[in-house]
């Protein structure tokens, strides 16, 4: 007997959807001119009817730009979610307006002022993917205007904690916008800002550390939601075998190696090793569904279903490793006998799940969809049980059930929303991916003024790098091992492998998570241990967010097929 594959179905090839679809599925856009079509591909042959039937949805994305594909054009949704993940400008319609600097220069006025046009027109096409963090840099400053103008004069002077905590925020979109123009993640202009920030001495916000907490803890609680919602109960079911192999087993190898090298190398307790390990596992979706937009705007991987697959991953190793990661925080941090210790998992597992499910089905009834503020109420009813999963948790004594009371929440609650008819209105994913929008450049300042380097140990940064390094070797070696069995090629496989390279978002959220809680419960004992996270969390997102994405770029065309058109190779 063969040896027996599993056959992965896309959602980006499925047919032209029908009346009888699942409200999951996008309503038809606005007729489009032939060459602006959306692409479509004709369902693979070789796929089994099963994996063809009707009810193919698409697996929500933790960007933007997928969660609002039911509204707007392939070209749209491509500029949104470049506008959410930021990346370079200068690239995006580079080849559409048809103008590149390496060609010969124009000779005669003709062919000058057709470049001229062409640049043009291929500036006034990405004003659209300029336009929102402009705004949001011009949003801060009005903020910074209205506080000015009606706060006490001691509280706006520029050298006062406030200020210095807001020019925080102000001067790391303003760096995020500056290095997306060099073909980076603009996070990363974040991330520097805060430490130069810090190293500048200017990081020093007297009376404001709850607030730094308070902050921190808006950005987990949104990168869970939107780690809850980007799960799509009916993609799971049609991919579960494949993607839990995908998800469980990497993640499994590239925490128990942290674990190790950690414990030999940063000297950090089994416990705190496993703790770093489940912050650095987490694959960012920001640069991971950013590339694929890209891909597919290129027909790159749509013939196999391999967008599908690595979306369906991502939100899965996220949820994963947050969960996991609220158990074990609450674990360390926990106090009382060993019997108790135990126990905190358990019960933090279970208070998680019967909050999270309750306030999900809460949602589905208030309000009624046929409410005129329904998506307002909504995302107002997600953040505050969200919010309350985080902090209550805290405040009972079992942390480990904010996690997934948040997860549970979102997840519960997008499933109802799905099968309801006014889902092509709902707008809780972009509302919450809005907010990250204020959040990214916090939750990634914050984290960079962590790093001062008067205190920072060049050990930790040695053996940092070294047990990164080991650790995402082995993530991709049985990465790679569990793609077996697929009907994948070896490239094909190696491009799944890869995708799960990238880490920043979810770091940014985690990271900081030990050091704000031993600092809240004055757990001084736990003060280096907790350093020493926040340090290779930072290590693992300068040294893999750029390159992951730059890796997934390049080799997109020499791994994966182009998929054919339907439109006489429009």
């Amino acid at each position: 007997m063969g040896r027996k594959k599993v056959y992965i179905t896309s959602v980006d090839d499925q047919e032209p959807p029908s009346p009888e679809l699942s409200p999951v599925s996008s309503p038809a856009p606005p007729a489009l001119p032939e060459a602006a079509q959306p692409d479509s591909v004709p369902p693979s042959s070789a796929l089994p009817s099963a994996a063809r039937t009707k009810s193919q949805t698409a697996i929500p994305s933790i960007d933007l730009a997928m969660s609002m594909k039911t509204h707007y054009s392939l070209r749209d949704s491509e500029e949104s979610l470049q506008i959410n993940a930021t990346p370079a400008i200068p690239f995006t319609h580079r080849d559409a307006a048809g103008f590149n600097r390496n060609q010969q220069e124009p000779h005669d006025d003709k062919s000058y002022e057709s470049n001229n046009r062409s640049w043009s027109k291929s500036c006034a096409r990405n004003w659209p993917v300029a336009s929102q963090p402009v705004a949001l840099l011009a949003i801060f400053g009005l903020l910074w205007g209205v506080a000015y103008s009606v706060l006490p004069e001691g509280l706006v002077d520029p050298n006062s904690p406030l200020m210095r905590l807001w020019f925080l925020f102000v001067g790391a979109q303003t760096s995020g916008i500056l290095v997306s123009l060099t073909g980076l993640p603009d996070m990363l202009g974040m991330l520097f800002w805060g430490v130069l920030y810090t190293n500048l001495g200017w990081a020093e916000f007297e009376g404001l550390q709850r607030v730094e907490i308070f902050l921190r803890e808006m950005a987990l609680v949104n990168i869970m939601l939107l780690a809850g919602i980007g799960l799509d109960y009916d993609s799971l079911k049609k991919l579960f075998r494949f993607i839990m192999q995908l998800t469980i087993i990497p993640t499994a190898a590239e925490v128990a190696s942290i674990t190790v090298l950690s414990r030999y190398l940063l000297d950090l307790p089994w416990l705190w090793g496993v703790l770093l390990g489940l912050v650095v596992t987490a694959i960012s979706p920001n640069v991971v569904v950013t590339v694929l937009l890209r891909l597919k705007e290129e027909r790159l991987g749509l013939n196999k279903g391999i967008h599908t697959l690595i979306i369906a991953t991502t939100s899965c190793n996220d949820v994963l490793a947050i969960f996991l990661f609220g158990v074990i925080l609450g674990v360390i941090f926990s106090t009382g006998n060993l019997t108790s210790q135990i126990l905190q998992g358990p019960i933090g597992i279970v208070i998680g799940l019967v909050f999270g499910g309750a306030c999900g089905v809460a949602m589905l009834y208030m309000p009624s969809y046929q409410a005129k503020y329904s998506n307002g109420l909504r995302f107002s009813m997600t953040i505050l049980a969200g919010t309350l999963a985080v902090v209550g948790s805290k405040l009972i004594g079992y942390p480990s059930a904010g996690a997934l009371g948040c997860i549970t929440t979102a997840f519960v609650a997008s499933t109802g929303w799905k099968k309801r008819p006014d889902y092509d209105r709902n707008e809780v994913g972009p509302y919450l991916d809005l907010l990250w929008k204020f959040l990214k450049p916090v939750s990634f300042s914050l984290i960079g003024k962590e790093v001062n380097f008067s205190k920072l140990e060049g050990s930790v940064v040695l053996y940092g790098a070294i047990t990164l390094l080991v650790a995402v070797a082995f993530r991709l070696l049985f990465s790679y091992l569990s793609t077996l069995g697929s009907d994948l090629n070896w490239k094909e496989k190696a491009y799944v492998t890869l995708s799960g390279f990238p880490k920043a978002t979810v770091q940014a959220a985690l990271g900081p998570a030990a050091l704000d809680l031993a600092r809240s419960l004055n757990a001084e004992d736990a003060y280096p241990r907790a350093q020493t996270v926040l340090i290779v969390t930072v290590l693992a997102i300068i040294f893999t967010a750029p390159l992951g994405a730059l890796l997934m770029i390049k080799l997109a065309p020499r791994w994966l097929k182009r998929a054919p058109t339907q439109h006489n190779g429009i």
